[in-house]
């Protein structure tokens, strides 16, 4: 029933007024006790709200009423909120998922980091012994020299040391951004003698046929210790008695569980792999990133030159693409619209004395409508495909491979994403070259293996055809090669008559 506040008065007199929570909860009760009985009793009465009356000039009750909802209990904190169940679809914390995947991501990157480091150092052992012997050349023919003799075999050191380093930036490029030659030194003992080029070409031939040498060596030993531990108890029966167990030298193994014991040497050999290699790698390339591209001096007018044309190439590319969209809504999307208008037109005059014919001709104009759709998403498709952004490169690949009539099977290992003209100039190479393959090879089978590391993305289109691809031969390579100059890339063709053919194509990622 309603509840009529009346005026205060003096505590303990007659009209006193006690506060609400008092007057419905009983004498003792906390005061969460208390706002659960007055909650109660509001709830027990029906889901009606009490009216106050206030005295006019009178302060409002310091408890004002609350609004429940009918039928339901008040909830004894309001203002309370539940943090939502911490717990994994399957009852494991989130935050140990996501623990556990960021540390299979990180072992997954030290991997592949180790791996790749390898790689450049086993290729740089090899350009560092190549490098000791014309350390060795050029100090004999300038010992030769104060005779006279040094003097006629200085213009073939000079041109091998050259040569070596230019193949020591082809291949620091090919793991790492480009390095940009200088302009080609001379080879005449006099001119070299100045020549700034060829100075830093002989610091870094002297840094790298020893430091280069003795990391690339370590690189080498520390795989073939990992190599050799890890596999010791599979052949540890056949090596001869009183051999050492272990590839440093000590121990020898009688039973199985020595054998097995000698495993534990390897996973250390595999940690120091994964720790310091990547860093082994990044020393031994750090003097020809810096010795063996063009100084600050350097006239870069080849680079422009070849920016230019790159610039030119990208620029006609832009036009062709543009030509050939203009020709496919010229000659097939809008003929099917006109077509569409005609048959509609027709239709509309003929549906009050021929409502059959008319009917036929509705049942046309769909059909051309249809195929103008098609068309128009054909189209849109060859600008930009939607699957890029939805799938990614590797999904839009794996389209490409399911609907070429050549069984194709798609390798695609890139964790990081690429920028979206280079994804669409990759996706655009693997549909050409696919097209290629299924109209001109004569193939059974073909591979696409794509690759991402230091900022670059590898492609490589292989099939088992009979070969003799050219470029002058209509086959859509000239275009291929022009998007790839459009992103400052590269393109290498392999197709000798009986084939494989073999298509690489590497790409900046960032552009």
């Amino acid at each position: 029933m309603p509840t009529h506040d009346t005026p205060r008065g003096t505590p303990g007199t007659p009209g006193t007024l006690a506060p609400r929570a008092a007057r419905e909860t009983p004498a003792g009760a906390t005061g969460t006790e208390r706002h659960d009985a007055a909650a109660g009793s509001v709830a027990g009465a029906g889901g009606k709200h009490p009216v106050e009356h206030h005295t006019p000039g009178l302060a409002a009750p310091k408890h004002p009423v609350e609004h429940h909802t009918p039928g339901l209990a008040a909830p004894k904190h309001p203002m309370e909120h539940h943090a939502p169940d911490p717990s994994g679809p399957e009852g494991r914390p989130v935050e140990a998922d996501v623990s556990e995947r960021s540390l299979r991501a990180v072992v997954s990157r030290a991997g592949k980091d180790a791996v790749h480091g390898l790689e450049q150092l086993t290729g740089g052992f090899g350009t560092a012994m190549i490098a000791l012997v014309v350390m060795v050349v050029t100090g004999l023919t300038a010992v030769a020299c104060l005779v006279g003799v040094g003097l006629l075999l200085a213009p073939g050191v000079l041109r091998l040391l050259h040569a070596l380093a230019g193949r020591e930036r082809d291949r620091l490029s090919r793991w790492g951004p480009e390095i940009i030659a200088p302009e080609p030194p001379p080879t005449r003992l006099r001119l070299a003698v100045t020549d700034p080029t060829t100075r830093r070409e002989l610091a870094w031939l002297f840094r790298h046929a020893t430091l280069g040498l003795l990391l690339g060596f370590a690189s080498v030993l520390l795989l073939l210790f990992a190599v050799r531990d890890a596999t010791f108890p599979l052949w540890w029966r056949l090596a001869p008695k009183g051999s050492s167990s272990t590839s440093l030298g000590f121990g020898v193994a009688h039973s199985w569980a020595d054998a097995l014991s000698v495993t534990l040497l390897a996973i250390g050999w595999i940690a120091i792999i994964l720790g310091l290699v990547p860093g082994m790698a990044r020393l031994q390339s750090k003097p020809g990133r810096q010795l063996l591209s063009a100084g600050p001096d350097a006239d870069l007018s080849l680079r422009i030159a070849q920016l230019t044309a790159t610039r030119a190439a990208a620029l006609d590319a832009h036009a062709t693409e543009l030509r050939r969209i203009e020709r496919s809504l010229h000659d097939g999307t809008q003929n099917r619209i006109v077509t569409v208008t005609v048959l509609l037109g027709a239709a509309r005059r003929m549906v009050a004395r021929d409502p059959a014919g008319a009917e036929e001709l509705l049942e046309r104009a769909q059909s051309a409508a249809e195929q103008a759709l098609a068309e128009l998403r054909t189209v849109a498709r060859g600008i930009l495909p939607p699957v890029l952004a939805d799938r990614g490169l590797a999904g839009a690949l794996n389209g490409l491979a399911a609907s070429c009539p050549v069984p194709c099977r798609i390798d695609v290992e890139a964790p990081q994403r690429c920028a979206a003209s280079v994804e669409a100039t990759a996706y655009f190479v693997v549909a050409e070259a696919l097209t290629n393959i299924a109209k001109h090879s004569g193939a059974r089978h073909a591979a696409v293996t794509v690759r991402t590391h230091d900022g670059r993305l590898r492609l490589r289109v292989t099939d088992d055809g009979h070969g003799g691809a050219d470029e002058n031969g209509g086959s859509g390579l000239v275009g291929i090669r022009r998007r790839i100059a459009a992103h400052d890339g590269t393109l290498a063709l392999a197709s000798p008559r009986g084939g494989p053919t073999t298509l690489e194509v590497e790409l900046p990622c960032g552009l």
